[in-house]
């Protein structure tokens, strides 16, 4: 069906973010903008006399910036420039308006800067919603932090360059397994993404995988120098050029996410025409917190990142 034979279309009331008076007082509402993060909420802002927030439980859409990019609002919001509302023309459950919401996003690769989604959103044809949502049920409950910011000082112009090989042994992931090899328990078998830390399923144990399973505590880089700390103990894949990386140091998640985090910031440097091989990047150099005989401030890394909200939860 047509996205118009679905839901009622809508324009946004095309609010500019800078306008308003930002806050976090309880009644505060979400602003939803054109982006693809956070459900689409860039900020919470003060109401503004005469005008109410869109009603929690329909679906936004961008037409311009991250096109396409759908989600559900759970509350009540405001909304920025170039942002379609969609009303369901009949009632649907949550699981129904997740299922579109993916859906659309699905067509985003029709889109780009040049080509908006305004004239076509309505036309877009989406499959029906299979039998099997039915079993799903979809907890909106938000998840808490018991953790306050504390904003301890980051101040990157006293950090120190190192060479990634002086932190770590460097290798490549042998051995040739596939997605086909995926099953629904085992290890994770970390592969060239940007997502889910790396991981695109599971690999049971066998004899056959041995020689591509590799402890945890360790960090993975692929070809396009996207990189994970693996707390667990994991396969990879060689076709990705994933690098494994063993620690010189004791190694703890929240060190290791840290570094991984350093690391991802250098990803401009590469694409399929420049792979990270395991001598590039053993040779790569990334700037760490310091301690006083100028080794990295492992003490340092990891009070930061505990530091940050939902870091009692990793």
């Amino acid at each position: 069906m047509l996205v118009s034979e679905l839901f009622d279309i809508k324009y946004g009331i095309n609010l500019e973010l800078d306008a308003l008076e930002r806050s976090d007082d309880a009644d505060a509402v979400n602003f939803v903008a054109r982006t693809s993060e956070n459900n689409g909420v860039v900020a919470r802002v003060k109401r503004i006399p005469g005008k109410e927030p869109q009603p929690a439980g329909i679906l936004t859409c961008a037409g311009g910036g991250s096109v396409l990019s759908t989600f559900v609002q759970n509350k009540p919001f405001y909304s920025g420039r170039d942002l379609y509302l969609l009303i369901p023309k009949k009632e649907m459950s949550l699981e129904e308006k997740l299922f579109y919401c993916h859906a659309i996003k699905m067509n985003a690769y029709r889109y780009s800067y040049g080509r908006q989604a305004n004239k076509t959103l309505k036309n877009i044809n989406l499959p029906p919603v299979p039998s099997w949502l039915k079993k799903y049920v979809v907890d909106f409950t938000p998840i808490m932090t018991k953790i306050k910011h504390t904003d301890l000082p980051l101040d990157t112009t006293k950090w120190k360059t190192f060479t990634i090989s002086t932190l770590f042994d460097i290798s490549l992931a042998s051995g040739d397994l596939q997605k086909n090899d995926l099953q629904t328990q085992g290890a994770p078998l970390v592969s060239a993404t940007t997502n889910n830390n790396g991981i695109i399923g599971k690999v049971s144990d066998g004899t056959d995988n041995d020689s591509n399973k590799f402890t945890g505590n360790q960090l993975t880089t692929d070809m396009f120098c996207n990189s994970f700390y693996q707390g667990k103990d994991f396969y990879a894949v060689s076709h990705g050029r994933v690098n494994i990386m063993k620690p010189k140091f004791k190694l703890n998640k929240y060190i290791g996410m840290f570094i991984s985090t350093i690391i991802n910031k250098e990803q401009y440097r590469f694409a399929y025409g420049r792979a990270v091989y395991s001598s590039v990047l053993g040779n790569l150099v990334i700037k760490l917190p310091v301690a006083s005989d100028g080794n990295p401030d492992w003490k340092y890394m990891e009070k930061y990142i505990k530091s940050l909200p939902y870091s009692d939860l990793i």
